[in-house]
């Protein structure tokens, strides 16, 4: 696992960085979506880039992590709906490049089990872009989730709920209570995840997933079982880490060849 601590538009560029590297080197790459705040700085970047004409989605598949349940196809917070305003809209991605799991499917298990289908027909997520809540789940994997969960339809927990009622007018009782998320074991299987947390409020988590034991109860410490992982925190996200000034070094003193 490598954590870079830098400022927060310097992280985006960074993951950018590494998503127009794969890209460049493998334009069908399969990209790995996330929604809330913090892949945004990532998405301006990625959209400045196609904008300057020096980047292309037009070959390229992406796979979102989750989706509520029960939102209406026009609900600007249906995921569906915010990744095509974020990022999906804003590049070339073909028509139908960019999926999703169906939480208004008639059938959830099944859908559940046709989107992991869907992301296997493909050869799996090449780089998979994650945030973190404050209780240390990753997509909508809550504490106690399996380690080795694949999609499925998940109970939201208060906690959950209340960090995102501010994209619901504050209103806690209009955030769904489920949703249909990928499982730990289907974002363990990308070939490169790419975590990204900002502000005071994630230092405990990020401190959890960095230097904690591994367990559900901070379901984001299996990504200490991944082979490449990439964690980009601000200083205030790190400052519970308490390896923090190694951190820096070694990024510092790491090779330029080398990438995320």
């Amino acid at each position: 696992m490598e954590v870079v601590i830098g400022p927060g538009a310097e992280l985006g560029r960074l993951a950018a960085d590494a998503i127009e590297q794969l890209l460049r080197a493998q334009p069908d790459a399969v990209l790995g979506l996330a929604t809330g705040s913090s892949p945004l700085a990532v998405y301006d970047e990625l959209a400045r880039r196609y904008a300057d004409g020096g980047l292309s989605f037009a070959r390229a598949r992406a796979f979102m992590l989750d989706e509520y349940v029960g939102l209406d196809e026009g609900h600007p917070e249906r995921y569906r709906n915010v990744i095509e305003k974020e990022i999906a809209s804003r590049v070339d991605f073909a028509e139908g490049a960019v999926q999703g799991p169906d939480g208004l499917a008639d059938d959830l298990v099944l859908a559940c089990r046709a989107y992991e289908e869907a992301i296997a027909e493909v050869g799996g997520v090449d780089i998979q872009l994650l945030g973190i809540g404050t209780d240390g789940h990753v997509a909508f994997n809550e504490p106690g989730s399996s380690l080795a969960s694949r999609t499925r339809i998940k109970t939201l927990t208060r906690q959950t709920r209340e960090d995102n009622a501010r994209f619901f007018g504050g209103d806690v009782d209009k955030v769904p209570a489920h949703c249909l998320t990928q499982g730990l074991a289907t974002i363990m299987s990308a070939r490169h995840l790419v975590l990204l947390a900002t502000g005071k409020g994630k230092a405990e988590a990020v401190h959890q997933l960095v230097e904690g034991p591994v367990s559900a109860m901070w379901p984001a410490t299996i990504l200490q079982h991944h082979p490449h992982v990439t964690v980009l925190v601000d200083d205030a996200a790190a400052s519970r880490l308490q390896l923090a000034d190694y951190y820096r070094e070694t990024y510092l003193s790491k090779p330029g060849w080398q990438g995320l």
